[in-house]
């Protein structure tokens, strides 16, 4: 029997109803359905989903990122569009299988038994032939045979008066190729169905029914109203639930565009201890939760240890290892102010915030504390001195360092831990914020160890690095006294007359006074104290030096003049540094290769410091870190009806690829004592196997007969 495609005919109703339902109940509908389904998929796949705003912005730009989201492309299994196609499927399938089951079932039940004699030698596998047997004998042994192969039979005797005219034996076999049909298309209903059960539809449809809306404020959990709140007794939902080391919770938080809904749990979840291991990478490796459920009704207590793909489950809540997070870790900065300054202590709480306020300027800022990470792992065997983020994976690399030669040279990897860094947000009173992120330790890059202090004005960007060389504690306040230095006048002055006073050749004392012109000029304009142009605020660092040449000397004497001045900034800088530890009353250091190093790098950190967006340094100084886990709670209900829907499907599509339904006719007539035979066999798709299998029916069914 041939499934049908169109739709079902409807004869008494009106014919834009009538031809709906056909639309709707053919399968090229449905086919037209899966088609959009699986499209939408792939966007749900390739477009993460439910990301803050600000990303899709700086990914697709503000035009697109409205388009997209205008029609739900950040939330795609949730969108109303896709539940709605969802919908029409499970209707357009159900009644294609509506359509097609009775007469799957009528077919199975007809063995095709009235056909005529004449007509079994239009078939393509055909035979006949003479049997020196009886008609009787024929039939039983012919009977036996085919019982014997798994082939069901019906027997129709036909007979012209009281006379037997013939025996025709219809036989049939593999007839779950039919029933692989109902199988596939029944199992798309209940996927389909136990997804729109465990989506996010009851949960919008409760919202709707019962008023319940998104929180969009703060404060406590305990304080937000009811109508935010969904019972405990919710037949379906997922959501979040984070629990730090050491308290517990009971309510878990669905995300929407607008806000939250908080989901009441019938227990509460303790975290006892938190357990994460990592790879030589930094990434992890295994994170697990060791918690006690707290029964709200039966006050039982009950431990579990939650993994991933290791869950635990109770009064039908299932409870999945997600992630993990910061539980609220304190942090103690160091402030370092750029400008000059007393630094100052700043203590906080990871997702908390400081109030700040400039006493000269006035300018209120708000630090907030965003991230603490611990472990840090850099590769520093990619090239020599370079630190690379081996979180980041770089698939081209990969693959050539796995394809090609033998014998070609891969690079090294030198994995390291670099330490603790903390991740926070200067805000200033528009609202604007920019992002930074500084490392505890001191890391070696070419050769000098240096503190990362780095910054980026969007998320979407790279952090850029400000490298600040290690002083002989292996700590930031070598530089920064130097820093601070460099805007006092006085010390400049005083830095610039013990360079002339070490520079100025003993047989050559006139030129004193030109030296000490240089030295206090260069100190200066490196300070951003003397503007080059007037009127225009010096930019300060090497800029300043470079747009001074540029604007007083000539072209062809830059060379040598640029390299005069740097030697004398370079001189007049160390003698500066000298001053400053004096002033913390520290030993003034030697000009040896160490300090030399430190000197270098000490002049690049200070000039691109110039051009740090922020007014003051904040350093790491100490933490205590507090972990959080971060589970998933479900109650799926339709989690069962998936299941038996993907049992179906995979029963279904092995029915109808790899069981063949074959139909075997035999007719019996008696010839007197001897018998005349006539076989055809009817197969859905013609094949070696089908030939080969007519073969050897017919050398069977045929034996005794004259060749």
């Amino acid at each position: 029997m041939a499934v049908s495609t169109s739709g079902i005919e409807i004869r008494a109703a009106s014919r834009p109803m009538k031809e709906a339902i056909e639309l709707l109940s053919s399968m090229r509908f449905a086919i037209s359905l899966l088609t959009v389904i699986c499209i939408a998929s792939v966007i749900g796949t390739v477009v993460k989903q439910h990301e803050p705003p600000n990303n899709y912005v700086n990914q697709f730009g503000p035009f697109w990122a409205d388009v997209f989201g205008s029609v739900n492309l950040y939330g795609v299994y949730s969108a109303w569009w896709f539940l709605l196609i969802l919908a029409f499927l499970v209707l357009s399938t159900s009644l294609c299988i509506t359509r097609n089951t009775p007469k799957i079932l009528a077919d199975l039940r007809n063995y095709k038994e009235q056909v005529r004699e004449q007509s079994l030698n239009a078939f393509h596998h055909k035979a006949s032939g003479q049997l020196a047997e009886t008609p009787a004998a024929a039939y039983e042994r012919i009977s036996a045979l085919l019982v014997a192969r798994g082939w069901r039979a019906k027997v129709q005797q036909r007979r012209e008066g009281e006379q037997l005219k013939g025996t025709m034996i219809a036989a049939r076999k593999g007839s779950a190729n039919k029933l692989g049909y109902i199988a596939a298309h029944s199992s798309i209903v209940l996927i389909c169905i136990g997804g729109l059960f465990d989506g996010d539809l009851v949960v919008r449809a409760q919202m709707a029914l019962f008023g319940k809306t998104p929180f969009g404020g703060s404060g406590l959990v305990a304080a937000v109203p009811p109508e935010h709140r969904l019972s405990p007794s919710n037949p379906t939902f997922r959501a979040n639930l984070l629990v730090p080391e050491g308290g517990r919770s009971g309510t878990a938080l669905l995300n929407f565009p607008t806000g939250v809904v908080l989901q009441d749990l019938p227990f509460d979840v303790e975290l006892k201890r938190f357990i994460v291991d990592y790879y030589s990478t930094g990434m992890p490796k295994l994170f697990a939760s060791e918690v006690v459920i707290h029964d709200h009704a039966t006050g039982e207590k009950t431990e579990h240890r939650i993994e991933v793909n290791k869950p635990a489950v109770h009064r039908g809540v299932t409870i999945y290892q997600s992630s993990f997070d910061d539980g609220g870790s304190t942090v103690k900065l160091r402030a370092v102010p750029m400008a000059g300054g007393r630094s100052f202590e700043v203590d906080g709480q990871i997702g908390g915030n400081t109030q700040l306020s400039s006493d000269s300027t006035g300018e209120k800022l708000t630090l907030e504390y965003t991230a603490l990470r611990v472990i840090n792992v850099e590769n520093f065997g990619a090239a020599p001195g370079v630190a690379t983020d081996v979180r980041s994976v770089n698939l081209v690399d990969s693959l050539q360092g796995q394809l090609g030669s033998g014998a070609k040279v891969r690079t090294h990897k030198e994995l390291r831990n670099v330490g603790p860094s903390i991740t926070y947000k200067l805000r200033d009173s528009a609202g604007q914020a920019r992002e930074f992120q500084n490392y505890m330790l001191p890391v070696e890059m070419d050769g000098t160890r240096v503190f990362l202090a780095g910054v980026r004005e969007d998320v979407g960007q790279e952090f850029r690095y400000l490298r600040i060389p290690a002083d002989e504690n292996e700590s930031v306040q070598g530089w920064v006294r130097l820093r601070q230095a460099l805007t006092d006048p006085a010390l400049r002055e005083k830095a610039a007359l013990r360079y002339v006073a070490i520079a100025t050749p003993t047989d050559r004392p006139e030129m004193a006074a030109q030296l000490r012109a240089t030295a206090e000029r260069s100190l200066a304009l490196f300070a951003g104290a003397e503007p080059v142009v007037k009127g225009q605020r010096p930019p300060g660092g090497l800029a300043s030096i470079s747009d001074f040449l540029e604007a007083n000397v000539p072209e062809s004497d830059r060379g040598r003049i640029s390299e005069v001045l740097l030697r004398v900034l370079n001189g007049s800088l160390f003698e500066l540094l000298n001053l400053s530890r004096e002033q913390a009353g520290l030993k003034p250091l030697p000009p040896d290769t160490r300090v030399q190093a430190f000197m270098t790098q000490a002049v690049v950190s200070l000039s691109d410091s110039f051009f740090y967006p922020a007014p003051v340094l904040f350093e790491l100084t100490d933490f205590t870190q507090v972990q959080a886990s971060v589970f998933q709670v479900a109650r799926a209900p339709g989690k069962t009806l998936v299941y038996l829907g993907c049992v179906l499907l995979i029963v279904g599509v092995f029915a109808m690829l790899y069981v063949r339904e074959r139909r075997l006719w035999v007719w019996l007539q008696p010839v007197g004592d001897e018998t005349r035979i006539t076989a055809a066999l009817s197969t859905t798709r013609r094949t070696l196997d089908a030939d080969e299998e007519f073969e050897q029916l017919k050398s069977t069914l045929m034996k005794g007969s004259p060749a």
